[in-house]
């Protein structure tokens, strides 16, 4: 019998390949809500860990197969980086229920011959599960790639932009899973009434190092069954996304534009600063994700959010002459600063994919800055950690457009460059770049 943690990460994982799906939207499905928490964590851990392992994991399927495992069918392959994943990560997991449910896995879901081979690889595994073959790579950057998960491509130009040093801190934090950090919703109810709430649930809250009002969670486990969740009295957000709704520093009454504002937490959040006083234009260019930003703006109780479907460029629908104090442009990008919590996106990236990215957010930074008002500010936010979609989008806006000029906020200590950006990083901070 297949446990219900093991068989669901196993489908999970065939969806992120086969369909391009991510994994943490399939994480949040009802079928995993239904787990108990044990197989609700493991089921996690399974499913991100192999996502962020996974060029490790092929090379040693390699190693213990002598096959390359790109020539393997799915099923076959995925079972294996799963039984990998948990002999080499997951100690608490005895060896045999790890072979064992791989290879039932594969009598279910694959070809008939497969179960044999998926044994064999993974009792080879287990005896000799220290086994280090990517040390005898001759190319640095190659066995870094390898070592460390990331695609070769990636490691060489994170080396190039950041230093060898820098670049192996980042490639090791990305491999971690990120503390879950949260704030509280003061729409809702008092701090003092929702950390108890929380306490009552289990769970231990202590304030972020870095950003005001925002708090990590130091035990026990969150989800939708917890009282402060169920009430829209706690919301689940990186720091470093919270950190950019006290760079827009609003106030009471202001009026605020969000350029690509779905799903809302940014949205919600600047809400919840400016005390329900005030408009916000939450416009983004896919309906079905304004959707979500409406009904989450109804469960966190916040009232001044208006959200339009607006690409960022042309006519703003039903406000076409209104500028605003503060314009967040809150941009499309790659992705590669939260890796940690989607590790699919660096199989999926290409450097090229990078520059038409870049490409994307300068066009939309032109549009954006039309609608801020004289004297207000516009603030670009990302999460990558890439030149090309941050100083270098800035840099060539500030070049051309002179009226404008560099702003920094109360907030940007300890994340300011020497260049005068703000700057977040895995490795330095705990929270998404």
């Amino acid at each position: 019998m297949i446990s219900p943690a093991r068989k669901l990460a196993f489908q999970i994982l065939r969806r992120v390949v086969a369909q391009g799906s991510r994994a943490t939207d399939l994480l949040a499905s009802s079928r995993v809500e239904q787990l108990s928490e044990r197989d609700r964590r493991l089921a996690y851990e399974l499913v991100l860990g192999v996502l962020r392992w996974q060029r490790l994991l092929d090379h040693l399927i390699a190693y213990y197969s002598r096959r390359q495992p790109e020539r393997l069918d799915e099923p076959i392959r995925i079972a294996l980086r799963l039984g990998l994943y948990q002999l080499r990560f997951l100690e608490r997991i005895p060896a045999y229920a790890a072979v064992s449910e791989a290879v039932a896995l594969v009598k279910q879901y694959g070809p008939v011959w497969g179960a044999g081979l998926v044994n064999a690889v993974l009792r080879r595994a287990a005896s000799a599960p220290d086994a280090r073959p990517w040390e005898k790579i001759a190319d640095p950057i190659e066995r870094t790639s390898v070592e460390w998960s990331h695609p070769v491509w990636l490691v060489q130009k994170w080396m190039r932009d950041f230093g060898t040093e820098e670049a192996l801190a980042l490639l090791r934090a990305n491999n971690h899973a990120p503390p879950v950090a949260i704030r509280l919703n003061p729409l809702a109810a008092p701090a003092e009434e929702i950390v108890r709430a929380l306490a009552r649930d289990g769970i231990e809250i202590e304030p972020s190092p870095y950003v005001p009002g925002a708090y990590r969670v130091r035990s026990g486990s969150l989800s939708p069954r917890v009282e402060a969740w169920q009430r829209g009295w706690i919301y689940i957000q990186d720091e470093a996304s919270q950190l950019i709704a006290h760079i827009v520093a609003p106030q009471p009454g202001m009026r605020i534009l969000e350029v690509c504002a779905a799903p809302g937490s940014k949205t919600t959040h600047l809400a919840a600063l400016m005390g329900n006083r005030g408009m916000i234009v939450a416009g983004d260019r896919s309906l079905w994700r304004l959707r979500h930003l409406a009904r989450l703006s109804e469960r966190l109780r916040v009232e001044i959010a208006h959200p339009i479907v607006f690409e960022g460029r042309g006519p703003l629908p039903l406000l076409p002459t209104t500028t605003f104090e503060r314009v967040l442009l809150d941009a499309p990008c790659s992705g590669t600063g939260t890796l940690r919590r989607h590790p699919e996106i660096k199989w999926r990236l290409t450097q090229e994919e990078i520059q038409r990215m870049a490409e994307q957010q300068k066009a939309l930074l032109e549009e954006a800055a039309r609608w801020v008002a004289p004297g207000g500010w516009l603030i670009y936010a990302t999460c990558s950690v890439e030149r090309e979609e941050n100083e270098d989008v800035i840099g060539a806006f500030l070049a051309s457009r002179c009226e404008f000029r560099p702003l920094v906020p109360p907030v940007a200590e300890p994340f300011r460059t020497e260049a005068g950006y703000i700057r977040t990083f895995p490795h330095r901070h705990e929270m998404d770049g």
